[in-house]
């Protein structure tokens, strides 16, 4: 078996040829999220997200989500992995109130854990998360019942419902699959 070069001609920085198992990529894949409108009450008053990357093939999500003092998200059941940094602010789960996440917190959730996001009233500011989700949220009403799933589908729905709804206009983020700029393919 004969291993072809790669089908653009991308070189390293000494001009060689990359191997062919490197992926031909023309230019990064980047967004920047002060480009990147704050979609509004997205998940519920005083939850407010940006998409950085929503890979609806693969089932993974990227956001950079604000939440207002007071602001709470649903119990839920993540069918994958998720990520979570805390930027700004302080929350907590409703089932763990005393693992205050606060700025420069790294949380990991194995698939199958199940909690209700809070952010304390007493917050003095808003709390911003970078959140990176494989899978979907499975979110539950107040009396155990099933409420609505949250997944790079709905996400995606959302945002251009949103947009559009709080006239911000196309928002760039990055997709999956073919990767490529959401906004320039629209």
């Amino acid at each position: 078996m004969t291993l072809k070069t790669n089908p653009v001609p991308v070189k390293t920085s000494s001009g060689a040829a990359l191997p062919c198992v490197a992926l031909p990529q023309g230019e990064l894949l980047t967004v920047n999220e002060r480009n990147v409108p704050l979609i509004h009450d997205s998940l519920g008053p005083g939850v407010h997200f940006k998409p950085l990357r929503l890979d609806l093939e693969a089932g993974v999500w990227v956001v950079l989500a604000t939440f207002s003092p007071g602001s709470k998200v649903p119990l839920h059941y993540h069918t994958g992995v998720a990520e979570a940094y805390t930027l700004s602010g302080s929350w907590h789960y409703l089932e763990y109130p005393d693992q205050l996440q606060t700025a420069g917190s790294y949380l990991y959730e194995p698939a199958g854990s199940v909690h209700t996001f809070v952010c304390p009233e007493t917050n003095t500011e808003d709390t911003t998360l970078f959140i990176r989700v494989e899978g979907a949220n499975v979110n539950f009403s107040e009396d155990g019942g099933f409420h609505s799933i949250l997944d790079a589908v709905t996400i995606r729905y959302l945002t251009h419902e949103l947009a559009a709804a709080q006239g911000l206009g196309p928002v760039d983020y990055l997709g999956g699959g073919a990767a490529g700029y959401m906004a320039r393919e629209s």
